[in-house]
């Protein structure tokens, strides 16, 4: 999938506020590499908010463990 088509599915995604409801770790994981990174993070408002508190080894993307303590 091209960067354009994740990004219209982000924002495809983003505009449903039932597909976010309940986000989960797959769901913001576009690119599917085992982290979710700060552009993944700002469809869900929640989780961006609190990025920075939740990225503990401050590498720029959330872990599944990091996410879990969402």
């Amino acid at each position: 999938m091209n960067t354009l088509n994740k990004t219209l599915a982000l924002i495809a995604l983003a505009s449903s506020s039932a597909a976010f409801a309940g986000t989960e770790f797959d769901t913001l994981d576009v690119d599917g590499n085992g982290a979710i990174s700060q552009q993944e993070a700002s469809v869900d408002a929640a989780i961006s908010a609190k990025f920075t508190e939740l990225d503990t080894d401050q590498n720029g993307e959330l872990s599944k463990e990091e996410f879990s303590k969402a």
